[in-house]
């Protein structure tokens, strides 16, 4: 074929009069020319589907009816010698005065929504009630922060609830007073969220109404209340090893004021009082065996399967809260005791839960020692000491039960 016979004007006048073009395939030909003689069909990817100078003539006929779709598409198709074609096809046309829209241009990229600061936690110690001070917070538009404290029970749930916004500076000199008083650690926000949804799990399984404001707190945070109680993983081989030093944890500040509930409590001293006041001639070793004696089955009686879940949970918790202050041995001894008491290890027996019991032994000692030494005043063991009140406040305002 004649140069002529190339360029796009000459191809088109073949393609538009039925003149034969032997030079090219039969398909592309007859492609070509539906196109050609009505232009407006000629979509992009049909037109770089041809052969490089019937993709030329298409574009001529789009030029030459004043068809802009076409040389807008082509200007930034992947094929270089299209695309040079159309420029200066879309120039032609504004050179003829046919409006042309300007070159698109890619939209600039839209930032990423910002992701509201994650917020830590609060938690404080578990009571030997089972109770603890859960804080959370989240950020609000502008520089408030909304603060929620809960108190939480391993027994009934979220029982009390303070919610209110603050600002910043506020929160951040709440939170650094708290941990400067004590008693209270920090947590990622998922896991302070995930005991939140243990507790309100509780509050359904038990009934407890929600505290008023929990139904907005779950929603803020995006919690769901768990619908199963809590499982512990089954015990390690090492963890009766670790538990025989169990009785050790009521030697730390938070677990020194642990004592078992005040029916419980009497029974002891009662079992004591008929001890101390046996009609039978004891020594003082006799004396003391049947006293530990006591200790033991009363702690026994006391530590039920569903007692024992109950302070494995608390122990559990117990074991992160060592963790986070830094006190890795008691954090291995609280998990493993917890291991074993929620999955029912009943021997050896736990020496936690006896020395829970002892400390009652020791507190009417206490208490007998006092009393002896005001005249006239009664020694009998049933003078056991109060136990001390747990709720406290940190300065910045924490509860910290």
């Amino acid at each position: 074929m004649s140069s002529s016979s190339s360029d796009p004007r000459s191809l088109l006048d073949a393609l538009r009069s039925g003149a034969p073009l032997p030079a090219f395939p039969a398909e592309a030909v007859e492609s070509a020319r539906a196109m050609a003689r009505d232009v407006s069909q000629a979509a992009l990817a049909r037109v770089e589907a041809l052969p490089e100078p019937l993709a030329l003539a298409v574009l001529e006929a789009a030029v030459s009816d004043g068809h802009t779709a076409l040389p807008e598409a082509l200007s930034s198709s992947s094929m270089k010698p299209l695309v040079k074609a159309a420029k200066k096809a879309l120039y032609q046309l504004r050179s003829r005065g046919v409006a042309v829209a300007g070159p698109v241009r890619a939209a600039p990229a839209e930032p990423p929504p910002a992701v509201p600061e994650a917020l830590n936690a609060l938690a404080s110690a578990v009571t030997g009630g089972g109770e603890r001070a859960l804080v959370l917070a989240r950020v609000l538009r502008g520089a408030g922060v909304e603060v929620v404290q809960m108190q939480l029970s391993d027994e009934r749930g979220v029982v009390a609830l303070q919610l209110g916004d603050r600002n910043r500076a506020t929160w951040r000199k709440l939170v650094k007073d708290g941990l400067a008083h004590g008693g209270i650690v920090e947590l990622p926000r998922e896991e302070a969220a995930a005991l939140l949804a243990e507790a309100a799990g509780t509050n359904l399984r038990t009934r407890t109404p929600f505290p008023q404001g929990l139904d907005v707190v779950l929603r803020h945070f995006g919690v769901q209340p768990q619908q199963s109680p809590t499982e512990l993983p089954p015990p390690e081989p090492e963890d009766i090893r670790r538990a025989q030093e169990a009785d050790v944890l009521h030697d730390t500040v938070e677990l020194a004021s642990w004592l078992p509930p005040e029916p419980d409590m009497q029974a002891l001293v009662q079992k004591m009082d008929e001890v101390m006041h046996s009609p039978l001639s004891l020594s003082d070793v006799q004396r003391q065996e049947q006293l530990q004696a006591a200790v033991l089955g009363v702690a026994r009686d006391f530590f039920t399967p569903e007692v024992c879940q109950r302070y494995a949970l608390r122990l559990w918790r117990m074991a992160d809260y060592f963790e986070r202050s830094s006190r890795p041995r008691e954090a291995d001894i609280a998990r493993a005791e917890a291991r074993r008491l929620f999955h029912g290890a009943q021997e050896p027996f736990s020496r936690f839960a006896e020395r829970l019991f002892e400390k009652v032994l020791a507190l009417v000692a206490a208490a007998g020692a006092r009393a002896g030494a005001r005249p006239g005043a009664d020694t009998g063991p049933a003078e056991a000491a109060p136990a001390p009140t747990l709720e406290r406040r940190s300065p910045g305002g924490l509860i910290i039960p």
